[in-house]
């Protein structure tokens, strides 16, 4: 399997950093591309520095190298996961608006039929926000944004966070032990 993830500069990048230490473990190809404000948010909220989250991926591309393999349909993917993902990042996908490679590449998932993920990241909602959502989820994209769950009593940040990271890989079908499934001992 291949995956692009994109990180955009929406707090809760440590979303974005779990997902690929997941899927590094799980021996899952990844290309990342991150947004000038992610990287400046995994300094102001996390312990990791940019290395180290670059070391998770197997490919990293500069969000301005819009030369970059993702760019084109003609590079083969399974799909993409943009977490967390702004809304800005968010609007210019559902605008076509490809200034920036998360947005072209979340744009070309989208037109070569590929699954694409947003874990949409803000609050409270707008008008705006919410149309572009429901335009997007027209179009077959996931919308998930990262609810909290308490069914499973979680009782950390890091077991709140795997939680939404075992959403989208559920998307994927890709198995994994993040949390105990409603109905399960």
């Amino acid at each position: 399997m291949r995956l692009v993830i994109g990180i955009t500069g929406s707090t809760g990048v440590i979303y974005g950093v779990r997902m690929l230490e997941v899927l590094k473990d799980a021996g899952i190809e990844t290309h990342l591309i991150m947004s000038e404000w992610a990287q400046k948010c995994i300094s102001m909220e996390t312990k990791h520095d940019i290395e180290y989250v670059k070391s998770l991926a197997s490919t990293v591309s500069d969000e301005k190298n819009m030369a970059a393999s993702v760019s084109s349909g003609t590079h083969k993917i399974d799909g993409m996961i943009v977490i967390p993902c702004s809304m800005k990042t968010l609007s210019s996908i559902a605008n076509g608006y490809d200034e920036t490679l998360v947005a072209r590449a979340g744009g070309v998932t989208l037109k070569e039929s590929r699954k694409l993920v947003l874990v949409a990241r803000e609050t409270p909602l707008t008008a705006i926000n919410l149309e572009n959502m429901l335009k997007l989820a027209r179009l077959g994209v996931v919308i998930m944004p990262p609810v909290t769950e308490f069914y499973t009593n979680p009782t950390s940040i890091d077991a709140m966070i795997d939680h939404i990271v075992g959403k989208c890989l559920d998307q994927f079908d890709i198995e994994h032990n993040l949390f105990t499934r409603w109905g399960s001992s």
